[in-house]
Order: structure tokens, then sequence, then C-alpha cells
């Protein structure tokens, strides 16, 4: 589990920094060592749900369009955020086209980023 969340946790960092415009807030790109429990269990959940994707699409999920991998990873990170929090902050739980580019850009990277460690 530990694994599969700093897979998630790596990626996420990496696109915020290919992404985000301008200097990202410090807890978008805090280490996985220092990330609350909270995130680091979400992150690991979310990182399975990817692979159980995968695994039961047989691959074909490699089919894809970069934006459908990163709509599954923001999906799945709302539901928990919904599982963690009462009453979770409005950012945590945007509707795809809420979100700002970067973080579309930096989910659909990390589909892919889980893809390639599958």
């Amino acid at each position: 589990m530990s694994e599969d969340g700093r897979i998630f946790r790596e990626a996420w960092i990496a696109g915020v920094h290919k992404h985000f415009p301008g200097e990202p807030k410090p807890s978008y790109v805090t280490p996985w060592e220092e990330t609350p429990a909270w995130e680091r269990a979400a992150a690991a959940a979310v990182c399975g749900q990817v692979r159980d994707f995968i695994r039961v699409s047989a691959g074909c999920s490699a089919r894809l369009s970069r934006e459908q991998k990163g709509q599954f990873v923001a999906v799945c990170w709302t539901a928990q955020m919904y599982q963690h929090f009462e009453d979770p902050k409005p950012g945590y739980v945007a509707g795809w086209g809420d979100l700002p580019e970067w973080q579309r850009e930096t989910d659909a990277d990390i589909f892919e980023a889980i893809e390639q460690s599958a």
C-alpha cells in the first residue's frame, strides 16, 4: 500500500512541477514522508483503483485518451475526499470541468505513471 501511495505522490509532485503555473503551494510538493496520513491513504487507494481498472480492462485502458485517464483519477480522488472528510473543501471535490488545466494534466500524468509501473 505504501509503495502505491508513493507512486501516486511522486507522479503528483512531478506533474505539479511540470504543469502548475508559477510557484506551487508547499503542500502541493510535500515529500511522501511528510505527507499527512489521510493523504497517504487516499493516494494509495487511488493508485490501487487505477491498478485494478487496468487489470480488469485487460490492458485496454491504454486506449483511453489522456482526458479519460485524468477523469478516472479525479473521480477516484473525489471519492477518497468524501471518505476522509465529512465536509471536504470544494476544491477537493470539484468536477472535472471545474479543475484547473494544470490539475487535469497532472491527473492524467498520474494515471500514466501508474500504468508504467504496472
